[in-house]
């Protein structure tokens, strides 16, 4: 890296340790961001912007720092999301598949530890996440998807903003040491 890119992002990813998890913290918190998505967008129309499977996918793909997780664990939460959903079963699998693997890549490049980058690949893997989704339903089951850039920006940057807290909270359940 040379030393004007070494200042952009600060602390390479090379000098900083893979996030470890205990084995309950990669159960729990996909299952209960997906069961918020599931039940409490429901009941609280307010909330139903929200896309918290989404985001837990990228905070462990970017901590982990693992292509091969990243996709496995944005698989499984994708199929749970959506064995759960009225959509069809393997779209939001295929999608968070992606976006973990992607968010896992991207983890290898920028310093994932810092706000700003985690502020900014958060609004990006979720504009991403809706405009693959939006893609697959047109070309794999021919329906015609809505999709306004305008209204997915001001999404992605309300997921953006609650992504912030999210991982701050994900970041104390790491395992010191």
């Amino acid at each position: 890296m040379s030393e004007y890119s070494g200042r952009l992002l600060p602390g390479t990813p090379s000098k900083s340790p893979i996030a470890r998890f205990r084995p309950i913290v990669f159960l729990i918190a996909p299952l209960l961001a997906i069961l918020f998505q599931v039940y409490v967008a429901r009941f609280l129309d307010a909330l139903a912007f929200l896309d918290l499977p989404l985001l837990v996918t990228v905070y462990f793909a970017l901590m982990r720092r693992s292509q091969i997780q990243g996709m496995f664990l944005g698989a499984a939460i994708g199929l749970v999301q959506d064995s759960l959903s009225h959509q069809p079963i393997g779209m939001f699998g295929i999608v968070k598949t992606l976006v973990g693997y992607f968010s896992a890549s991207m983890s290898q490049r920028f310093d994932v530890e810092n706000n700003a980058i985690r502020f900014v690949l958060g609004l990006f893997f979720y504009f991403f996440h809706q405009f693959l989704y939006w893609v697959l339903v047109r070309a794999l089951l021919g329906q015609p998807g809505e999709f306004s850039p305008q209204r997915e920006i001001l999404l992605a940057l309300l997921n953006a903003f609650v992504a912030m807290p999210l991982f701050r909270l994900l970041d104390r359940l790491r395992e010191r040491g």
